[in-house]
């Protein structure tokens, strides 16, 4: 009898509800594959976690195929949303990125988050509050999606209120990450930015009048000076901060509930020892990673094992898989909350994610209260609906029920 032909389809239904047993299979059998998708898949943690600090490795082009795209449309172009992903970090090299990098990363640094705590905290206790006389709550819509708007509309200064608008931006912007897509979504991504940029630039002039602490003044106020950022990079990088920073940690905050519901002793331990928050957060990251893949180019042929990628190949990092392999992180698919904590959750090398520690601490934050506030938690449904990503692995939704604990 032949061996069955090891096939990765991240399209597959049964994929997006679990894609942890292809992983299992790839790092056994063939770790470094060369896939559907004309790409090679690479799943195991070492690898993984060399190749993203491997300078024969660049970011994707994506920003030059959306461009390539335009010329397949029977009307219009690509090229607001080209320009715009253009200016995101995950797509900029050196000196670019350094520079870019530098400008805005005092903003996302420990210490300033840090001063964010009780705004978050607060925000986490208004959205409960809004459910808690109910009983219910669809954590994805009430409580993982406005949280992370409303934090980045504090970051930039943008209006408290528009935070819905954000939301919905997001959602369908962040699938420019998943290749391939209809032309028909890459023109409606288009639109989006084209909005998005309209919304800022309004913003962006009155700001020039009436100036707030908001990191979107602070940037224009450095825009003349030498190495400030140009028009088009602010748009850029704001965009990108209000697609990419509230979907990653919606997702994660959605993962992570639903893993300790699932884990009733683990969410029981945590309710009894808040203290251990941080490590129970690390460990839920490593189990249920919302960004599951990372796209790169190798700018030269490099051997690996026993395959040769070639010059040019595009090569796709799967953190997902990274953070279960077994030679890392033993019995990886259980939940350990005591786990050393050595994962991946937010890539490597110069583009390791500039909002890991905020994310970080609006999962602390958001989690905890949920487990110290609400008692009985139960998942409402016996159909859980995620999302047809291939980068990112988050629920649609996530309707539970429960009981208010009275503190």
């Amino acid at each position: 009898m032949n061996p069955t032909k090891l096939i990765f389809n991240p399209f597959a239904a049964e994929f997006h509800q679990n894609p942890y047993p292809t992983y299992a299979k790839l790092r056994r059998e063939d770790p470094i594959h060369w896939s559907l998708l004309n790409a090679w898949v690479i799943t195991r943690y070492d690898d993984v976690k060399s190749l993203l600090q491997d300078p024969r490795f660049q970011v994707d082009d994506l920003p030059l195929r959306l461009q390539n795209k335009s010329s397949y449309l029977k009307q219009g172009d690509l090229y607001t949303l080209s320009k715009t992903v253009d200016k995101w970090l995950f797509f900029q090299k050196a000196p670019e990125h350094t520079r870019l990098r530098g400008l805005v990363s005092k903003v996302f640094s420990p210490g300033s988050v840090e001063l964010m705590r009780p705004l978050i905290q607060a925000n986490v206790n208004d959205l409960l509050n809004k459910v808690k006389p109910d009983g219910k709550i669809d954590l994805i819509k009430d409580l993982a999606s406005p949280l992370p708007a409303l934090t980045v509309t504090n970051i930039l200064g943008l209006p408290t209120e528009d935070f819905e608008k954000l939301i919905c931006w997001s959602y369908d912007l962040f699938f420019v990450f998943d290749q391939p897509m209809s032309l028909e979504g890459y023109q409606r991504q288009n639109e989006i930015a084209i909005e998005a940029r309209e919304y800022l630039l309004d913003f962006m002039a009155q700001q020039r009048q009436y100036p707030n602490q908001g990191l979107i003044s602070q940037l224009q106020r450095l825009k003349d000076q030498e190495n400030g950022l140009s028009e088009d990079e602010i748009l850029g990088f704001c965009i990108m901060l209000l697609i990419v920073g509230q979907e990653t940690t919606k997702s994660f905050i959605g993962n992570a509930i639903l893993a300790l519901i699932q884990h009733p002793d683990k969410l029981a331990q945590l309710k009894n020892n808040p203290e251990i928050t941080n490590q129970v957060v690390e460990e839920l990251l490593r189990y249920d990673t919302p960004v599951q893949v990372i796209a790169r180019l190798a700018t030269e042929e490099v051997k690996m094992r026993d395959k040769t990628i070639r010059q040019g190949d595009k090569v796709i990092l799967c953190l997902g898989a990274a953070n279960r392999d077994p030679d890392q992180f033993p019995e990886p698919d259980i939940l350990n909350v005591k786990r050393p904590n050595r994962n991946l959750p937010f890539g490597g090398g110069i583009h390791f994610c500039l909002g890991a520690f905020i994310a970080r601490v609006q999962g602390q934050i958001a989690i905890n209260t949920i487990v110290q506030d609400l008692a009985n938690i139960q998942l409402a449904t016996d159909k859980l609906d995620w999302r047809e990503s291939i980068t990112l692995r988050g629920l649609k939704s996530l309707p539970l029920t429960f009981n208010t604990n009275l503190r």
